[in-house]
């Protein structure tokens, strides 16, 4: 069995330092170190008073400590970590500019009124002020459709193909009385990013969604994980002062 230290040094590095972050953000606010109204998503704001890292903060909250955090923050540790290390293995810059076309999916997706029409009183939502579970549902997504035919066991009570995870969540979500609009998004972004990525290229038609030449710039310099067939070479000097014993990953 691996030590914790072993355990961290072999997560992915994308998902390694967004998970960090998360984790770091929530405790933060439980720590009362900061007031969390101030990294939430509030267009308003960003509009009227230029808090241009709003668009960007949100999306490192999962929400305070509870049942809910640590449901969406093991997705994360679980299949995040899997997609990066299967279908992303090898190709970190391909991962993060996943993270970020979703990002910015989400952003434009929170824009839509969202109504309850089984509610006689329901009133237009117009945006929710923390993304951030919405970009871990996309994760889960993206990997469902990646590996469909794996078998997951929900509690040891059922077993469902991986194609039908994401719905059985939305289930779970829909029994506890948890909003469904952050899962609906993550699930919208995540069949977004998948038909330009993959279903579309697949197709025959030219891959519109090509990971920026900026990103594999910021991964080369960052000096983590690794990019097959990038234009790009890496930085032999990159992150040095951060890897101590540590080893860089897929070498």
């Amino acid at each position: 069995m691996s030590t914790p230290g072993e355990y961290y040094r072999s997560l992915p590095p994308v998902t390694k330092a967004y998970g960090v972050l998360c984790l770091m953000t929530t405790a933060a606010a439980y720590l009362n170190l900061f007031d969390v109204r101030f990294i939430l998503l509030s267009y308003e704001l960003l509009l009227k008073k230029f808090q241009i890292w709003r668009i960007i903060t949100n999306f490192f909250f999962l929400g305070p400590f509870s049942v809910y955090f640590g449901l969406r923050f093991v997705m994360l540790a679980r299949y995040g970590v899997l997609l990066e290390k299967g279908a992303f293995n090898q190709r970190t810059a391909d991962f993060l500019w996943m993270m970020i076309f979703g990002a910015l999916s989400l952003l434009v997706f929170d824009l839509i009124p969202t109504v309850y029409f089984w509610r006689t009183d329901s009133v237009p939502q117009y945006q929710y002020p923390t993304l951030g579970p919405s970009l871990v549902f996309l994760n889960l997504y993206v990997w469902s459709r990646e590996v469909p035919d794996s078998r997951i066991s929900i509690s040891g009570v059922v077993t469902i193909k991986g194609i039908y995870l994401p719905w059985a969540m939305l289930a779970v979500d829909l029994i506890f009385g948890v909003p469904l609009k952050p899962d609906i998004m993550g699930i919208l972004a995540g069949h977004l990013y998948y038909f330009l990525a993959v279903l579309y290229p697949l197709s025959g038609r030219k891959n519109i969604l090509k990971t920026p030449l900026f990103v594999h710039k910021f991964v080369a310099h960052w000096g983590e994980g690794a990019q097959m067939n990038s234009p790009v070479h890496p930085n032999p000097h990159a992150g040095v002062a951060f890897r101590g014993r540590s080893y860089r990953l897929n070498q």
